[in-house]
């Protein structure tokens, strides 16, 4: 299987150290990634340093260099209990809040990216939750395709592209056929995380995000979201009842 990688949680006050040597790692083995860009990061368990004033001009220099930018949310911050229509976590920044509220948390968050020569219409959402109200208003702001989703290939459901996530990493890396996302967190990685990943980078055929994003979605009804998201429900349990 293809493997593609999504960094979350990349703001000006993350963990520089982790991301530049994630960064190097990467670069090292010509991968490149799709960076989930908090625009306007508020949340304290990734703000653990001063405000890097270089921040933005690197994330211009990593796009020159083939990474693709995404918006992570806008503030990072959970605002309710619900999954919506992905629910892997209980928490969310969107899912459930009106339309208005919603359309101003992301309209904000595109104008702080543009503000800093930033322009992508491809959305992550914190904690992987959204609704369908998120989904419209994504579209109406100019904004194609999210980060979400299970599959083996991109796909189109519900007016959106959506660009699969891996649902089980270890059997992503002995299948043969389709394509996938490893999703990574520069900020909670330890030292084995590193080597593991050197490993998957230098032994896997990796796919770079750009090439991921011109492949013809495959369309997709509401079935298959519905599948989808008894599937990320299904996986959530399990975790919780392991985790009791």
């Amino acid at each position: 299987m293809k493997i593609a990688i999504r960094l979350d949680d990349i703001s000006p006050d993350m963990d520089r150290r982790k991301f530049s040597r994630l960064t190097d790692l990467m670069d090292r083995y010509g991968v490149r990634p799709l960076l989930g860009i908090i625009p306007d990061n508020r949340d304290p368990q990734i703000g653990v340093e001063e405000k890097d004033p270089g921040f933005w001009e690197n994330m211009l220099s990593l796009k020159r260099r083939g990474y693709i930018l995404a918006m992570h949310g806008t503030y990072h911050v959970y605002t309710t209990v619900k999954g919506g229509m992905f629910p892997l976590n209980r928490l969310s920044e969107f899912s459930g809040l009106p339309c208005d509220e919603q359309r101003k948390l992301i309209r904000h968050g595109k104008e702080v990216l543009s503000s800093h020569g930033i322009e992508t219409d491809i959305f992550v959402a914190p904690a992987h939750s959204f609704d369908r109200t998120t989904l419209k208003v994504l579209k109406e702001e100019g904004f194609a395709a999210v980060s979400d989703g299970y599959g083996t290939s991109p796909f189109s459901a519900a007016g959106i592209v959506w660009y699969p996530i891996s649902s089980n990493r270890k059997k992503a890396l002995n299948t043969k056929d389709g394509i996938t996302t490893f999703v990574i967190h520069p900020a909670t990685m330890n030292e084995k995380d590193f080597e593991e990943y050197e490993k998957i980078f230098s032994g896997q055929e990796m796919l770079p995000y750009g090439d991921l994003i011109r492949m013809e979605p495959i369309r997709k009804g509401s079935a298959a979201l519905l599948a989808q998201q008894f599937m990320a429900l299904s996986k959530r349990t399990i975790l919780e009842i392991r985790n009791r």
